[in-house]
């Protein structure tokens, strides 16, 4: 399929505009002085060689942390060990209060929060918002619903009167925790804090790139209450340090590709401990020919290139159907086109820079390899350097071959592929084809049909004219990846009890039961009998 701005059309497509330049000085926000960023070093738990941290912006050093040791993990987990036995041991409803707390400070430390996400992942500045929000949902709603969940409750037991049960959720340990650098402090706060709370202890290792967030995150749950060796930060390669907090940990909650996810399970696996794991997506949209693309078109804009499109729930495939193709694609393109690309700490454009040179260089050869096998450039298609040093123009293609790379490989990046389809049943079908299953979109008037789709759809959240937020930002309710997408889940209830063991406690009075005890042989099997009819007709039993 052709349109406007096509490969054979490319010198008429409509100009991106750009804002800022490579050359030019960002300055660094008062947050990020020198001694602000020395004391949140302090945090780390390592004394090996330094590691350096990238400024996306300019693409220099912005700071140095050290690398974590064997020796360093080896202390990390006694003091994480120690602390958690006592943090155990503290009513749930107390652990939970130190969410509330944490809810209250993250809104009034927001602004220092966005540089310091700003400063390592070079998104703009209102995509960064987004975690803050999310972290404060999630601080209240564990805050308010943790007490609940994890306190123990009584239970039916096996002879009404004689038996009595409680269960409770326990803790696990030390959770090993290794986020990564696109969502630093979603993902590594947001995903700590439910653990924490539970009544765990954290080893956590972030990307390098991205740990000063970690480490701001931590520095503002600590004053929110957490006792500070609970939460323990390691720094180092993910070669190295992961394997290392797989081995030490007794669980372990990981986010990145799906590649790395297997290898993490099959390390975990021989240790017998638990995961929890969100892995890759190719995530697709649908739009059905009743879509009011008045809304469609501008909400599929943020679901494609949010985070520069370097966010796991982003959408990188658009089936549309054919009776509105054309005009969803020109509209598309023409917003597309006209998005700002810039870097620094203001509100003057709209998309951020890609966090490295390695994300640039996927991003570029997934773009050229499309391209070489006859795909079409709408828009975009080329990097900005004049933006900044890892910018990419908003990219969006059409007859993407199934033999390119980014027709099933996630490019993780600002590129997203339009086709046109015949029906519900086509769409249906490509959007289906792919090992991955984390996030899908339908827009549509008729949200019925919307709903009927969404059970056919292979994913593990679907989002009816929304494109990731309306399902990710529900808080209460528990996501998680399909397929390759991962196994385990965040947020809800579940996100508690992902991080417990359950054990039940049962106390048996006056009656002896079984087949040696006082009712053995033929009484005791017929008065059992009798005692389960009259059961099942009592509720709760």
């Amino acid at each position: 399929m052709t349109g406007p701005g096509s490969r054979q059309r490319r010198a008429d497509r409509p100009r991106l505009r750009l804002v800022g330049t490579a050359r030019r000085e960002v300055m660094l926000p008062s947050s990020l002085a020198p001694d602000r960023l020395g004391r949140l070093r302090r945090g780390v738990a390592g004394t090996g060689e330094p590691s350096s941290v990238i400024q996306p912006f300019t693409g220099e050093p912005l700071t140095e942390l050290p690398t974590s040791t064997s020796d360093d993990l080896d202390a990390a987990v006694r003091r994480a060990r120690a602390a958690q036995q006592s943090w155990a041991e503290v009513a749930p409803r107390e652990r939970a209060a130190v969410g509330l707390r944490l809810h209250d400070l993250i809104l009034d430390r927001a602004d220092g929060l966005l540089d310091v996400i700003q400063a390592e992942t070079g998104k703009a500045r209102g995509h960064a918002f987004t975690e803050v929000l999310e972290v404060a949902l999630l601080s209240r709603f564990l805050g308010l619903v943790a007490g609940p969940v994890l306190t123990p409750r009584s239970l039916p037991g096996a002879i009404p009167i004689f038996t009595r049960v409680r269960q409770r959720q326990a803790p696990v340990g030390v959770i090993g925790l290794i986020s990564p650098w696109n969502y630093p402090f979603s993902l590594g706060v947001g995903d700590g804090l439910a653990a924490l709370i539970a009544g765990n202890a954290l080893l956590h290792k972030p990307d390098g790139q991205t740990a000063l967030t970690a480490l701001l995150g931590r520095e503002l749950i600590i004053e929110a209450g957490l006792p500070a060796e609970l939460w323990q930060i390691v720094n180092g390669s993910g070669a190295e340090v992961g394997p290392a907090v797989i081995d030490r940990s007794d669980q372990v909650i990981f986010t990145g590709s799906s590649a790395t996810g297997r290898l993490v399970a099959e390390r975990a696996a021989d240790r017998m401990i638990g995961t929890s794991l969100e892995l890759g997506g190719k995530n697709p949209m649908i739009i059905r020919g009743d879509a009011d693309l008045g809304r469609a078109v501008p909400g599929a804009v943020a679901a494609c290139f949010s985070s520069a499109g370097q966010l796991c729930e982003s959408i990188e495939r658009i089936y549309v159907q054919r009776s509105v193709a054309d005009e969803f694609i020109r509209r598309f393109v023409a917003v597309t086109s006209r998005l700002r690309v810039g870097v620094g700490y203001g509100d003057d454009y709209d998309i951020g820079s890609l966090t490295s040179a390695d994300q640039l260089a996927k991003v570029t050869a997934h773009v050229r390899d499309a391209v070489g096998r006859g795909a079409n450039v709408l828009t975009g298609g080329a990097a900005v350097p004049e933006a900044g040093p890892y910018c990419y123009r908003p990219t969006v293609l059409t007859d993407l071959p199934a033999t390119a790379r980014c027709y099933r490989e996630e490019t993780f990046g600002p590129v997203v592929a339009i086709t046109a389809v015949d029906s519900d049943e086509e769409a249906i079908t490509l959007a289906n084809d792919s090992e991955f299953g984390l996030n899908a979109s339908i827009w549509t008037r008729d949200v019925a049909a919307g709903r009927r789709i969404a059970r056919r759809l292979r994913s593990g959240k679907i989002n009816i004219n929304d494109g990731f937020a309306a399902a990710y930002g529900s808080v209460h309710a528990s996501i998680g990846g399909w397929g390759s997408s991962g196994a385990g889940h965040r947020h809800g209830r579940e996100s508690l009890l992902a991080v417990t063991q359950t054990q039940t406690v049962a106390v048996q009075s006056i009656l002896p039961t079984g087949e040696f005890g006082a009712f053995r042989g033929r009484l005791y099997r017929r008065g059992m009998t009798a005692l389960l009819r009259v059961l099942k007709h009592l509720p709760g039993r």
